[in-house]
């Protein structure tokens, strides 16, 4: 039996960063850079309106107060995506929506709000000229060429994930695809003659296989592709031809069939047909976890694909899952943050360790005052299912510790934030 860490680090030594695809770029959220960019074009193109009002000459403007306006003429009108043609000369003004480019002459945007624009509107006054209201400062309201992005900046290094203001930023730019590392696909198999689909009725000492679902779930949580292979029956020839149709993915994951059962024998075909780096873990749950190295057969060409073979309770296949299975994954997809989100916590119930494994307790995690709080979920069986469904973190008691009592402090995994 090895150590938690001892068996992550052995799941991430034999997993390797994907080659990088080149997608439409509203694929590609979640995934990681795979190239620079670097900008062709200045962000804004040019200089233009951040305000809707008057494109003016700021000198125009000195000593404008509301009882003293400032009175220029209006030459025009500029809206966003057109052309200026007009110039802005001594007491002229340019009535211009936000987003317009900035006539030659103007120096900057008086808002309409600081005009008697609304008063002559209203009034059915003289609009071929405006009254300023207030003295205004060179380059108000004017955003400027180049101002967010410089033509040859570098905006985006290669590992960068990919979220949706990224995604933005590309777009920006006149990106329409990115390069990026690939999604992996992860076979799933769930094992056990005990097993039915959901979509059959229950029979007589059967449940219905949840675990597929659960595990897929998660794989397209975390980024991965999920390929349901269905379920394996207790039989070499069964596992052997399911294993099989999983051996063309980046990753195998099973549940099932790896504990010390007469019937549990995925681990044995794992042995038969590659490497088996370990098979149980000092952790609770979870101690029955096989992990090896699948082979292809005769008639393809050889490749190894990483298998991970998760215990077949429901509590314990998630929560191997994301101790094992969510760090691999996420390193195939070119991730460098592998550590799940940890707070400090008050455990407010008493966590028993007898048997020096590392535990992973289901909690409810709130804060109050400032403090976080963790308290159980209720029963901690590994066949709970609803105990996770209720849970936002695992409250983590070391393989050291017999024993936190209510009140201690307790590093708790949260199990809803990203790593990102």
């Amino acid at each position: 039996m090895i150590s938690v860490d001892e068996a992550l680090e052995r799941v991430l030594s034999y997993v390797d960063v994907l080659e990088a695809e080149q997608k439409p770029i509203l694929q590609c959220l979640g995934q990681v850079l795979a190239e620079e960019i670097h900008s062709a074009i200045d962000v804004p193109p040019l200089d233009n309106s951040a305000m809707d009002g008057y494109a003016i000459r700021a000198v125009d403007t000195v000593g404008a107060t509301e009882s003293s306006p400032r009175y220029l003429a209006v030459v025009g009108e500029i809206a966003a995506g057109s052309v200026p043609k007009i110039r802005v000369e001594e007491g002229t003004a340019t009535r211009i929506m936000t987003g317009a480019p900035v006539p030659q002459g103007a120096d900057t945007v008086v808002q309409f709000e600081h005009t008697d624009e609304v008063t002559r509107r209203s009034s059915g006054g003289d609009l071929s000229r405006v009254g300023v209201l207030q003295e205004v400062k060179k380059g108000l309201n004017i955003r400027r060429r180049g101002e967010d992005i410089a033509r040859g900046d570098l905006i985006l290094t290669t590992g960068k994930p990919l979220r949706p203001q990224e995604i933005g930023l590309l777009a920006s730019l006149g990106r329409p695809t990115a390069l990026v590392v690939r999604r992996p696909i992860v076979a799933i198999l769930s094992t056990g003659d005990e097993l039915i689909a959901v979509d059959q009725p229950l029979a007589h000492g059967k449940i219905h296989d949840s675990n597929s679902y659960t595990i897929a779930a998660e794989v397209s949580r975390y980024g991965g592709i999920p390929r349901i292979l269905g379920i394996g029956r207790d039989s070499v020839q069964s596992l052997t031809e399911k294993i099989e149709q999983g051996l063309d993915t980046d990753m195998l994951i099973t549940s099932g069939g790896v504990s010390k059962g007469d019937y549990d024998m995925v681990k044995d075909v794992l042995a038969e047909h590659g490497e088996v780096s370990f098979w149980t873990v000092r952790m609770k749950p979870g101690k029955p976890l096989a992990f090896g190295v699948m082979t292809r057969t005769e008639g393809r060409p050889a490749r190894g694909v990483p298998h991970l073979g998760l215990p077949g309770n429901p509590v314990s296949s998630m929560i191997t899952f994301e101790q094992f299975a969510r760090p691999a994954i996420l390193k195939m997809m070119g991730y460098t943050n592998l550590t799940k989100p940890t707070v400090k916590a008050v455990i407010e119930d008493s966590i028993m360790n007898r048997d020096g494994r590392r535990v992973f307790a289901r909690v409810i995690v709130s804060k109050r005052n400032g403090i976080y709080h963790a308290s159980l979920t209720g029963p901690q069986g590994s066949g709970i299912l609803t105990s996770m469904a209720t849970a936002n973190g695992l409250a983590v008691i070391p393989e050291t510790s017999r024993e936190v009592k209510a009140g201690d402090m307790v590093d708790v995994q949260m199990l809803d934030w990203r790593e990102d």
